[in-house]
């Protein structure tokens, strides 16, 4: 098929003391076709930035080469060799030469500088549109040096939703748990990167055994389950502060914590006496209210973008299945009818789909099905792959995937639509993981 990104005529200046200007006119629309999952990129020239400090000039290379990375890596991109590139950083000044441009058949142009700001850096970018010679996009943003990458991701970005009309995905954290030791002894550890897996750290020290680590909705906290003096419980991180706090108490054993799209409560999953139920917890006032109460297994409850419906699944017809019920418990109705064992479902943030893995036919998939449980599919299929978790922008997912042949678990990304499958780097073992929103 062949998608046309609409382009709109209003450039969102980003980051600090940024407004909003509008377009003088229509641009050209650049086109991308998409045949079968198959991408043909937009060409796109990330030139090295400007300086005005010797000891900025591998700043001025690694800041357009993380932006060109994270552009490539959305499958939309195909950066132009920097050495093809017909003008120097600096002979780029304040309008560059389209027509020598146009010469290497390059579609945009994104070009920069970095200054020095006090102890600080000011990264400034523009984005052109080389047929027309429109400026489409730009801003200036002051941070401190050791958070130059972050500009990059900003910058790709910008670039990302002014050529696709798509929000952006890269200025983002990914959590996980890392894994290491023997099968029979596996140590277990919170770990924390950015999207592309630098700036890795680990969270606990793997005296514990931890799971399911999940990011509130203003991406500074996080809750997960962690089990201590023998018993799992429930706790939240401040991941600027590093504070914890215990979550509770609860009438059972609690698990598979989620929260709401406001970040002011919890979906949870308590087992009393082998039978689990759904209950929502209220992070100010420790309330617990119960919404299920029926004999077979429900867990893993979600909200949907409003919180005015939850996803878990449920083995109440036999086997795991996805169902869906009202904010306050009604209403339940089931959602999948495939043979196969369902769970692990997740709302996209747009309301658009519902991810979930699915055993069926011997094989572990992340598939995803509409909210009136149409289009049911796999985009998937492997020896294990489970715990689906969607980017911000809601057209890409994360996922653990197991391989018996390396005896590895690693993370990987892919569309909602199967294409663009890519491995993410990390240093050990991963599973559990969960996508950050746009940082702040």
């Amino acid at each position: 098929m062949t998608t046309t990104f609409a382009r709109r005529t209003v450039l969102a200046l980003l980051g600090a003391g940024a407004g909003l200007s509008a377009l003088p006119r229509a641009f050209a629309q650049l086109r991308v076709d998409i045949t079968r999952g198959r991408v043909e990129p937009l060409a796109i020239a990330v030139a090295p930035f400007a300086y005005d400090a010797p000891e900025l000039a591998r700043l001025a290379r690694d800041i357009p080469d993380v932006t060109a990375a994270d552009l490539e890596s959305s499958g939309f991109f195909r950066r132009i060799d920097p050495r093809a590139h017909p003008e120097t950083p600096d002979e780029l000044g304040e309008v560059p030469r389209f027509d020598l441009w146009r010469r290497i058949d390059a579609q945009a142009l994104v070009a920069g500088r970095v200054r020095l700001a006090g102890a600080g850096l000011a990264v400034e970018f523009r984005l052109w549109d080389v047929f027309t010679g429109e400026h489409l996009a730009g801003f200036r943003y002051v941070l401190p040096r050791a958070h130059w990458r972050r500009a990059a991701h900003r910058i790709a970005d910008a670039v990302y939703v002014r050529l696709t009309g798509e929000g952006g995905w890269f200025d983002t954290r990914i959590a996980y748990v890392a894994e290491s030791g023997p099968a029979t002894r596996r140590v277990k550890r919170l770990a924390l990167m950015d999207r592309d897996g630098a700036n890795h750290r680990f969270l606990t020290d793997g005296r514990e055994l931890v799971m399911t680590p999940r990011f509130a909705p203003d991406g500074r906290r996080l809750v997960y389950v962690a089990w201590r003096g023998g018993r799992p419980g429930i706790f939240e991180r401040d991941l600027e502060t590093g504070r914890e706090r215990t979550l509770g108490p609860f009438p059972g054993t609690a698990f598979a914590p989620r929260y709401g799209p406001d970040g002011s409560e919890l979906l949870l999953t308590v087992a009393v006496r082998g039978n689990s139920d759904l209950y929502r917890l209220d992070l100010a006032t420790g309330r617990l209210t119960r919404l299920t109460d029926h004999p077979a297994i429900d867990t893993s409850p979600g909200y949907d973008p409003d919180a005015r419906r939850i996803v878990f699944n449920s083995d109440r017809a036999g086997t795991p299945q996805l169902y869906l019920m009202d904010r306050d418990g009604g209403g339940v109705r089931r959602l999948t009818f495939r043979p196969g064992r369902y769970g692990s479902p997740v709302w996209s943030p747009r309301g658009d789909w519902i991810a979930y893995s699915v055993v069926r036919g011997g094989y572990f998939h992340i598939g995803v099905v509409r909210p009136d449980g149409a289009d049911d599919r796999p985009i998937t299929r492997s020896f294990f792959d489970e715990s689906p978790s969607f980017a911000p922008n809601g057209r890409i997912l994360v996922f653990a995937r197991q391989d018996p042949v390396r005896d590895t678990r690693r993370l990987f990304t892919i569309g909602v639509d199967g294409s663009g499958l890519r491995e993410l780097p990390t240093p050990l073992d991963a599973v559990d993981p969960d996508w950050s929103p746009l940082l702040p």
